[in-house]
């Protein structure tokens, strides 16, 4: 976090997230599916500007801005209005949302920056964060907002509110795949079928790419036959991506549309993102934050 005009205004990441793999474990009387999955962050993502301002008022710019919704609809704005209420100080702020992910694309864009306004708005309105715990504040809002908080490789459980530290990975190269098509989560779930999965956690941490991409290869993602069934696009994203030279692992981040592949590194990540570059796709070479 980068303050500046003492802490009047701070600049704060916002990264992307990718789920390493996803299995749905059951489902809870109330409708909402138990997961077990392996969460990751990248070192691309949004960026977002925080500063004095009454009232409350959000503006967007980058590739992705014009699809942000009105801001009374907006995860940011509704964040900053949860955490105001739950402090018992006025919303008043000024952010901007440099908006470089796309919108419902299964890399926790807007979770990632409603987590990143809840700690940039703590820190502005003076908030001691050990009182107030964000994670708890933030989840009624999405249950991807308390592991953006963390922005580190998490175990995320019951309906992603159960926390754990996730193993060390190696440094690796991405390549971030969006074919154009926004999927809704609540969708993609409606969608499922079948017999739930064994929670199936690492018994040790991978020493280098090549042994990540085995390791997730003996788990998957339960979203990908529906999401693939709302969008075949996604078989040709992954099929691109499979297709690369170095490519370990390639596979669906969360509900979807987004996909994402593993290298050694991020010269082989820039090479793969630019041979499977084509009119219509959002893609990104980058790396994981580890």
């Amino acid at each position: 976090m980068i303050a500046t005009q003492e802490t009047t205004t701070l600049t704060v990441p916002a990264p992307a997230k990718i789920n390493l793999y996803f299995n749905i474990i059951g489902r809870r009387s109330d409708g909402y599916h138990i997961v077990d999955s392996l969460i990751a962050f990248t070192r691309l993502g949004d960026t977002l500007t925080v500063r004095a301002g009454n009232p409350l008022d959000i503006v967007g710019e980058g590739p992705f801005s014009a699809d942000l919704p009105p801001a009374p609809q907006n995860l940011v704005y509704r964040a900053a209005e949860t955490l105001a209420a739950a402090a018992g100080v006025p919303a008043f702020a000024h952010i901007s949302i440099e908006k470089n992910l796309p919108i419902a694309a299964g890399i926790g864009g807007g979770s990632s920056d409603a987590a990143a306004a809840m700690k940039a708005l703590a820190d502005l309105w003076s908030l001691h964060q050990e009182k107030f715990d964000l994670a708890e504040i933030g989840l009624p809002l999405g249950a991807d907002l308390p592991v953006c908080l963390r922005a580190q490789t998490t175990y995320a459980g019951g309906i992603g509110e159960i926390l754990e530290a996730g193993p060390v990975l190696p440094q690796a190269g991405v390549v971030l795949v969006n074919p154009g098509i926004a999927l809704a989560t609540p969708t993609v779930f409606a969608a499922r079928k079948g017999p739930f999965t064994l929670e199936n956690r690492f018994s040790h941490a991978p020493e280098n790419v090549a042994e990540l991409g085995k390791m997730l290869a003996e788990r998957g993602n339960d979203l990908t036959e529906p999401a693939i069934s709302l969008c075949p696009e996604i078989q040709m994203v992954l099929n691109a991506l499979e297709a690369t030279p170095g490519c370990r692992l390639a596979r669906m981040s969360g509900s979807g549309a987004t996909c994402f592949s593993l290298y050694d590194d991020t010269t082989a990540a820039k090479a793969a993102a630019d041979q499977v570059a084509r009119d219509g796709w959002w893609v990104a070479a980058t790396e994981l934050i580890t």
